[in-house]
């Protein structure tokens, strides 16, 4: 086989595979909150369609398709179908830089291995908010508008935070690579970047949050408040799509965090630190990428159920006054410890 049609061929099947993986992570991500939430309240949660209500994800599915796809008689029409593609789209464009494994045989676990992986991450999660602030503009309503301004609002203030956390960690690996990154973790346990920048993964996670919209950040829908806020006059499939979108990102925050700073599909002290050698140790180094993220989805989704919602002028505040002087700071530091490291 020539080798840019196997090229063609396995960078297809990958992308086909890792779409099918994602979308089936986000529909029992949806599960997961729910029965994790039914815990929390002392309820059951889904029961009923399936085993342990296994497949409720599907029942939603068929849902969102057969309900009437109602469209207000005073939303700006266009603008009203085009943003949720928008806010779609980059939630599952992030995936592809990631290195959800090592090797398997002689293909890389990756999509598309970019030198510059952390900026087209940072450059494709921002145009999300893009769909959200055209959602509230679309609506034409006074809610949805407040949400989208909110939203925009809201992703500047954590971009920035969220930008300056990673700086540190890539001072001490000198590559935007994200495949490079996980082999300089791989090396050990404490190798890993949360042991070695725990200021930076606090922020980090605290910004994926706000990026996210998640409790206690969703202030762009704030139920009480904007009775759902952005999305509060769709329905059928384009609500479903931004219901799916949120939780694409939290996948793909997840996956960001366990690549940055939990050294990706490396686990030193069983030995899997090496890039595999044979198809199962591959397939092992994919598991431990998927347990790790899992876990982290599981944070996202605990703390919605724990934590109440920040008041807006709170969120702001803790941004600007607080995360990003202490990033700035964190910056400096690292810089001037390698600078006196240096012969």
């Amino acid at each position: 086989m020539a080798p840019s049609l196997h090229f063609l061929l396995f960078s297809a099947l990958k992308v086909v595979i890792v779409t099918v993986v994602l979308l089936t992570i986000v529909a029992y991500t949806v599960y997961v909150e729910r029965k994790v939430c039914a815990f929390i309240q002392d309820r059951i949660g889904p029961n009923r369609t399936g085993p342990l209500g296994l497949l409720q994800p599907l029942a939603d599915a068929v849902k969102a398709f057969l309900k009437e796809d109602f469209v207000p008689g005073h939303v700006r029409r266009a603008y009203f179908w085009l943003a949720p593609a928008i806010v779609m789209i980059p939630s599952l464009v992030t995936i592809a830089v990631i290195p959800f494994g090592s090797v398997l045989g002689r293909e890389p676990m990756v999509l598309a291995d970019l030198n510059i992986g952390v900026l087209f991450t940072f450059a494709v999660v921002s145009l999300g908010v893009y769909g959200i602030v055209l959602a509230g503009y679309a609506a034409n309503s006074k809610y949805p508008f407040m949400g989208g301004i909110r939203s925009s609002a809201q992703v500047i203030s954590y971009e920035v935070a969220m930008g300056l956390s990673v700086v540190p960690v890539f001072l001490l690996t000198g590559n935007l690579n994200l495949g490079a990154l996980v082999e300089y973790q791989s090396g050990g346990l404490f190798g890993w970047m949360i042991f070695k920048q725990p200021l930076a993964f606090l922020i980090f996670v605290v910004a994926a949050f706000a990026e996210t919209n998640r409790l206690p950040f969703d202030m762009p829908e704030a139920e009480q408040e904007l009775a759902g806020g952005y999305n509060v006059e769709y329905g059928s499939i384009k609500f479903a799509m931004f219901f799916l979108a949120e939780y694409a990102n939290m996948v793909a925050a997840s996956a960001m965090i366990v690549t940055l700073f939990l050294g990706g599909w490396s686990l030193p002290f069983l030995g899997l630190n090496q890039p595999a050698a044979t198809w199962f140790a591959g397939l092992i180094h994919i598991g431990v990428f998927l347990g790790k993220m899992f876990a982290v989805l599981l944070v996202f989704i605990w703390l919605r159920w724990m934590l109440p919602r920040f008041r807006y002028d709170q969120l702001m505040d803790l941004g600007w006054k607080r995360f990003v002087p202490l990033a700035l700071a964190n910056v400096a530091l690292t810089a001037i410890v390698l600078w006196l490291q240096a012969p």
